[in-house]
Formats: C-alpha cells, structure tokens, sequence
C-alpha cells in the first residue's frame, strides 16, 4: 500500500476544491445532461447520451481518485534551514547559464508548467538534501541534466 499523499497546505486546498465542485455540480451538471440526451429519443444511436455517460463516469472516477489522496495526508511545511525538502522553491541554473525556479511537491500536486515538481521525479529526487551551490546531476528523459543549487527558500 502506498503511504500518505504528501501536500501542500495550498495542494490540500485546492484538491478539496475541486472534490467539492465535482460532488456538488459536477455530478448535477453530469447528471442533466444525460436527461436531456435521453430526452432526444432512440439511445442505441445517441452519440450525445454515449458521451454524456463518459463524461459522468470521468467525473465519478475522478471523485474516487480524490476521495482516495485525501483520505491519508500528510501535510508539508515548508522548512527554510538551507537544505532542499519537500515544500522548498529552489532556484537552478544550468549548463548554459537559464536559471528556473521550482517548488519540491509530493506527486499528487507536481505541476512542471507551473514550476512544481515531484519528490519522486528524477530532478526532485537528487534536489532533495541538497544545498546552496551544490552541483547536482539527474537523468531525466530528455536526457543528462546537469545544474547548480543558486537559491532555497
């Protein structure tokens, strides 16, 4: 069995959210509109009422999935004692002088457009523990990555 859903206060937030709006008006909202594709007559032929179940089952299925992370979390707070862990912004600059910013998250919140990354991703992975101007290396897809720790916070 998996352990706890690492999150952030602000992760938790938003994932009860959006539990929220699932429960209440996702499921209404899903839910009328497979009564007015019934409405619209022979159901074998009805591509309307086919996605109008699909789209209820997505929701259904993705309630489960968050009911399921929020059952057992564990909130992270975020420790500024100049070692990268789960919680921390830390600012890299690679080989060819691009510098980023990310926020070390647990999966169930990691976002990479939006500069969150995953404890359990090959970046996040060799982060963790590190500090100021260490020079850390990750195998990523795209392949080697090398950089350099400029900033925690």
């Amino acid at each position: 069995m998996a352990g706890p859903t690492l999150l952030t206060p602000e992760g938790l937030a938003k994932l009860q959210a959006e539990l929220y709006e699932l429960v209440t008006e996702g499921r209404r909202k899903a839910a009328l509109r497979i009564k007015e594709a019934k409405a619209l007559g022979d159901l074998r032929e009805s591509g309307e009422y086919e996605d109008a179940k699909a789209n209820q089952g997505f929701i259904e299925g993705r309630i489960r999935e968050l009911e399921r992370l929020l059952a057992d979390v564990q909130i992270i707070e975020q420790q500024n004692n100049g070692v990268v862990g789960l919680g921390s912004q830390v600012r890299i600059r690679d080989e060819e002088g691009y510098e980023e910013v990310w926020t070390l998250v647990g999966s169930a919140e990691a976002d990479p457009r939006h500069g969150r990354i995953s404890n359990e991703s090959p970046v996040g992975h060799v982060l963790l523990g590190r500090q100021v101007n260490d020079t850390v290396e990750a195998q990523t897809p795209a392949g080697l990555m090398r950089f350099t720790i400029l900033e925690i916070s």
